[in-house]
């Protein structure tokens, strides 16, 4: 599959869920770099792994995020997609890199300094190295580009770093990546606060709607959601943050411009409008949550795609580690 085009890597953990913001500012735009890039699109359950996890839960939510990419479109025939541990050279760049990393460089990371205070009572080495495993699996595909939100760039500045001094210190050996800023699709905020972004791994459970959500719990999220005291539809992000969410949500779904969607709305209410974004949510969600509950149901497709899939990425990280491994030098077996 990996020929002239440029390489571009993602890589999610199988925590939460995914939401509709997921897909609408994401998942959709994924799609269509197959024509112009190569996408290699990981299931990152290595990294969620610093934070205990129930053993059988987790197995189980992560065949589900394979099953939901596979039901949004990531088409394994046009990409590669596969689960982080089954590609054991991850784990093994990870200790190359630890000994280029300095310590102060992953004790600045704002996210380890976040983690560690919300995971008080479990600060471990897998928080710290976190970055470092991020950066092994972005260095070993040779990854031109990197789609990353903002409280990923500074990881992703890390792998450049590593990077860098790697090849600073022998010759060539990694590309470094950089960050992909897609077209950008519609940001998705809370339903609950549209101050913040729907987050997978939102506690509220009314906040976020997940890709696999059943219609009715659609609309009823949709309709408890927050709006204001004013009464009337307008788009105002500042003023009336509540209502340019769904306004938002709902040009994403029906492809139609907001400035033609407030007239539809004048002289309605709110009800009216959630009701009306709920309909769309459900009939857009509606061909992903069928084809999702056709692949759970035939988990060994879901495992051959993913064995694969490893098979194709383990043979690029494989030629990358080889090359690693030389330079470092190590005995070549």
């Amino acid at each position: 599959m990996i020929g002239d085009k440029k390489i571009v890597y993602s890589a999610v953990q199988p925590t939460g869920c995914i939401t509709l913001g997921n897909y609408i500012g994401a998942i959709k735009n994924w799609i269509k770099l197959f024509e112009e890039y190569n996408g290699i699109f990981a299931i990152a359950d290595l990294h969620a792994l610093t934070v205990r996890q129930v053993p059988a839960d987790y197995r189980q939510r992560a065949v589900s995020f394979f099953a939901q990419y596979l039901a949004c479109g990531l088409d394994p025939e046009k990409c590669i997609l596969y689960f982080q541990s089954h590609v054991h050279e991850h784990t093994e760049l990870t200790w190359i890199l630890n000994c280029f990393t300095y310590i102060g460089e992953a004790q600045r990371m704002t996210q380890f300094k976040d983690k560690s205070a919300k995971h008080a009572d479990n600060v471990n080495m897998g928080l710290l190295d976190y970055p470092v495993l991020m950066a092994s699996d972005i260095l070993l595909y040779q990854t031109d580009y990197v789609p990353v939100g903002i409280d990923q760039k500074q990881h992703l500045e890390l792998s450049r770093d590593l990077a860098i001094r790697f090849n600073n210190l022998y010759s060539p050996t990694f590309t470094v990546p950089e960050a992909y800023i897609p077209k950008q699709g519609a940001k998705v905020f809370s339903l609950q606060d549209p101050t913040k972004k729907m987050s997978k791994s939102d506690p509220d459970v009314n906040a976020t709607v997940s890709l696999i959500d059943t219609p009715d719990d659609v609309m009823r999220k949709f309709k408890r959601a927050v709006t204001d005291c004013d009464g009337f539809v307008a788009y105002d992000e500042e003023n009336k943050p509540g209502v340019s969410n769904l306004l938002t949500i709902y040009s994403a779904v029906s492809g139609k411009p907001i400035e033609d969607i407030v007239p539809m709305f004048e002289g309605k209410g709110y009800a009216e409008l959630k009701t009306e974004v709920g309909d769309a949510v459900v009939e857009t969600l509606r061909p992903i949550r069928e084809k999702y509950t056709d692949f759970m149901k035939n988990k060994d497709y879901i495992l051959s795609v993913a064995k694969n899939g490893a098979m194709q990425a383990s043979g690029i990280a494989r030629r990358t580690l080889s090359k690693v491994y030389r330079k470092v030098g190590l005995v070549e077996a």
